[in-house]
C-alpha cells in the first residue's frame, strides 16, 4: 500500500503536535501544586465550550470556537507561554507568534494548513461572536483555578485587582453571564484577601 503525501503531512504535524505537552503553564490545575500544560489547557477550554455554550452573548458555531480554543496556544511550540501579567512582554499577537503559526501549520496540506491559520488569526483579532466566546473560555478558566488555589497566579509580584479585573474583563464580549460570575469571583477573590487591591 502506497501512503499518500497528504497523510504522512497530517501524521508529521500530530507528531509535532505532542509538543505541547511540554509548554508548562503559569496556572496550577484546580486544588493542587501542579502546573498544567498547554495540552490540559486547551482540552479544558474545549470541554468548557460545549458546557458553556448556552450562555454565549449570541448564537455561535460551537464547531469553530472548539477548533479555535483547541488549536490557538499551539504556536507556544516555538514561542513559548507568555504570562498574561507580564509587564515585559505583551500577551498578543506578536510577529513570533505569526512564525510559529506559519511553521506549524504549514506542515499540514495546503487546504488544512490555510484553514487552521484562518481560525487561529480570527481567535487572536477577537472580533467575531466565536472569537470573543473562545476567549471568555481562555480568560474563565484560570480564574477558576485561581479561586481554587488560594490566589495562585495572583500571588505574583505586580499581580493585583486592576489588573486581574482588566484582563478578565473580555469576558463579557462573549458572555455577559459568565462576566457576572467571574466578577463575583474576583470580588470574593479580594474579601478572602487572595486577591489584594492596587495599593494594599
Amino acid at each position: 500500500m502506497m501512503t499518500s503525501e497528504k497523510l504522512l503531512k497530517q501524521i508529521d504535524f500530530i507528531k509535532e503536535i505532542d509538543k505541547l505537552k511540554y509548554i508548562q503553564r503559569r496556572t496550577k490545575l484546580f486544588n493542587s501544586d501542579r502546573c498544567e500544560n498547554d495540552a490540559e489547557h486547551s482540552w479544558h477550554l474545549a470541554l468548557m465550550a460545549i458546557v458553556l455554550a448556552e450562555h454565549a452573548d449570541e448564537s455561535i458555531d460551537l464547531l469553530k470556537v472548539i477548533k479555535m480554543v483547541l488549536i490557538h496556544d499551539i504556536v507556544e511550540i516555538d514561542a513559548g507561554d507568555t504570562f498574561i501579567y507580564d509587564d515585559e512582554k505583551a500577551h498578543s499577537n506578536t510577529e513570533e507568534e505569526r512564525l510559529a503559526a506559519k511553521r506549524i501549520f504549514g506542515m499540514l496540506p495546503e487546504q488544512q494548513a490555510e484553514e487552521l491559520i484562518s481560525i487561529w488569526e480570527e481567535f487572536e483579532a477577537g472580533e467575531t461572536r466565536e472569537a470573543q466566546f473562545a476567549k471568555a473560555m481562555d480568560r474563565l478558566e484560570p480564574l477558576l483555578q485561581n479561586s481554587s488555589n488560594n490566589g495562585g497566579t495572583w500571588n505574583e509580584p505586580g499581580v493585583n485587582y486592576n489588573k486581574v479585573y482588566a484582563k478578565k474583563s473580555v469576558i463579557k464580549d462573549g458572555s455577559p453571564v459568565l462576566w457576572e460570575y467571574a466578577e463575583s469571583l474576583i470580588d470574593d477573590g479580594v474579601k478572602r484577601g487572595i486577591l489584594k487591591k492596587a495599593n494594599s
